[in-house]
């Protein structure tokens, strides 16, 4: 599937981080949707199911465990990628528990990011996609 077929939502609360990434993925092909909370996030999947959302796990009001538990409820095979801060593996852990795909550090490397977002859509042979 080519990148920018893919369906991605990215969440963050930090509008200059998020905004940034979206406009670097675009420049690499990939088109993705950009919310700024939780709530958005919800409403966001309700309106247009994507693939993969790209989820920050610290945010105001509704945390990012909590949008991963109600999307993985809803829609099962939506593929989440968490973002957390550096030192925050344990967020990360307790993500994968709830049904992440994977858990990403920031700063964010982002030849990584579109690597786990293309294993995510297009999961290499033998792997299951959950």
């Amino acid at each position: 599937m080519d990148k920018n077929t893919w369906n991605i939502l990215l969440v963050d609360d930090e509008v200059d981080f998020i905004v940034t990434l979206a406009e670097r993925l675009e420049l690499r092909g990939v088109n993705p949707r950009v919310v700024h909370d939780g709530e958005s996030a919800l409403k966001a999947v309700a309106d247009n199911v994507p693939q993969v959302i790209v989820l920050d796990v610290m945010m105001p009001g509704m945390k990012g465990i909590e949008v991963l538990q109600k999307v993985k409820s809803e829609h099962p095979d939506v593929q989440v990628i968490l973002l957390t801060g550096q030192g925050k593996t344990r967020d990360g852990i307790e993500g994968m528990r709830h049904g992440a795909f994977a858990y990403l550090t920031k700063p964010l490397d982002l030849e990584e990011l579109i690597r786990t977002i293309n294993e995510a859509i297009n999961p290499p042979e033998g792997i299951p996609h959950v």
